[in-house]
């Protein structure tokens, strides 16, 4: 398997290293951290993805995460909660956060690998003709060309090229690539659409609009 960094900040030195030799046992590369502190002390860059306990001493992992979604150079990699806390209003708090996923403790071991691979599936770079786009680094490849995009583009372009074929509502593309603010004007979609295609020429085309409804990618 391909060499995935991976960091495990959690307060809990039995979890953390326990689950530390689970994924090393996998084929990935770990490192860990016992602070929110600690971990924000690394160069996160290298990572492809964080698990994060939200429940810890000092700096909760919820305001680790707030701090990671505001750097450039770490907004885009992919997080997974890891916590004791089991309600739907924490999960939730903590997606609209943008973490990629939530696993509440205790958790089972096939479970967690199950989740960690399924995340780094659908972040990994994709590639549809000669069109990628790479999360990790923000940037777009078009005819082995190397594009780089606004934040917000960038993101209607990703969205598009891991989910083929179908088709997203304007209410759906609001809530994620404008998650929060609470004043966007409809018509900001098309205008970022419109950019988008001009920029990722020839392949403009290939994101498709169903009249009234909203817009999606096409091979």
């Amino acid at each position: 398997m391909s060499k995935y960094n991976i960091l495990i900040v959690d307060d809990e030195e039995a979890l953390r290293s326990g689950l530390q030799v689970y994924l090393e046992l996998e084929g990935y590369e770990v490192d860990t951290a016992n602070s929110a502190e600690m971990a924000l002390a690394l160069d996160l860059k290298k990572y492809n993805l964080i698990l994060l306990d939200i429940m810890m001493d000092g700096m909760s992992g919820v305001e680790m995460a707030e701090v990671l979604k505001k750097r450039p150079d770490t907004s885009n990699i992919p997080i997974i909660f890891l916590t004791a806390k089991d309600s739907d209003d924490d999960m939730v708090s903590g997606l609209n956060l943008g973490a990629d996923d939530y696993i509440s403790k205790p958790y089972s071991i096939k479970n967690v690998l199950a989740r960690i691979a399924a995340v780094l599936r659908r972040t990994a770079p994709r590639k549809h003709q000669g069109i990628s786009c790479d999360r990790a680094t923000l940037v777009c490849t078009v005819d082995g060309k190397q594009i780089k995009l606004p934040k917000k583009e960038f993101e209607l372009l990703a969205l598009f090229l891991e989910n083929p074929g179908r088709i997203f509502s304007r209410e759906e593309l609001l809530d994620r690539i404008w998650p929060q603010q609470s004043v966007i004007i409809d018509r900001s979609i098309d205008v970022h659409i419109t950019r988008l295609r001009g920029k990722i020429a020839p392949y403009g085309k290939n994101i498709v609009n169903r009249s009234g409804y909203g817009y999606g990618w096409q091979d």
